[in-house]
């Protein structure tokens, strides 16, 4: 039996223009806009760890998946949200989601935003320049080998 596993997967949402939102709301906007929460959601950790992630990369440090689950522990109760969600084996599962789209980085298991670059350029570089033209590619194929039949 062959399984259709797909090499890689985006999805690309576009909502109202940011206006007066926090930062937290911000990466909340971002992670919902490129598929890494879903519209609805309330498990929305992910939007910590990348947020704890932003916050890091401003001074350049790389964080453990133990360090960034205490952040976003301490994020979740400034803001009075929610713990569910915050297992260490569910913080790397999202750190692998962030990574498999190329947002972050990791060596020696030590994560950070890829090459601490800011999200804007991370997003222009890897996945507007690579990954959305790659995905592209693809489907013409798919399309002009049916056409060839």
């Amino acid at each position: 039996m062959v399984r259709d596993v797909p090499l890689s997967e985006i999805t690309l949402r576009k909502y109202e223009r940011p206006y007066d939102s926090s930062r937290r709301e911000l990466v909340r906007k971002i992670c919902l806009s490129l598929g890494l929460l879903q519209p609805g959601d309330s498990r929305d950790v992910v939007v910590d760890i990348l947020l704890s992630l932003e916050n890091a990369r401003k001074e350049r440090k790389e964080l453990t998946s133990v360090e960034i689950q205490e952040i976003v522990r301490k994020i979740r109760k400034e803001n009075s949200l929610d713990e569910k969600g915050l297992a260490e084996s569910n913080v790397r599962r999202q750190l692998k989601r962030l990574r498999d789209i190329m947002i972050v980085d990791k060596k020696n298991n030590l994560y950070r935003l890829s090459e601490f670059e800011p999200l804007s350029e991370i997003f222009e570089k890897k996945i507007e320049g690579f990954l959305i033209p790659q995905t592209i590619d693809r489907i013409k194929e798919y399309l002009d080998k049916l056409d060839e039949e």
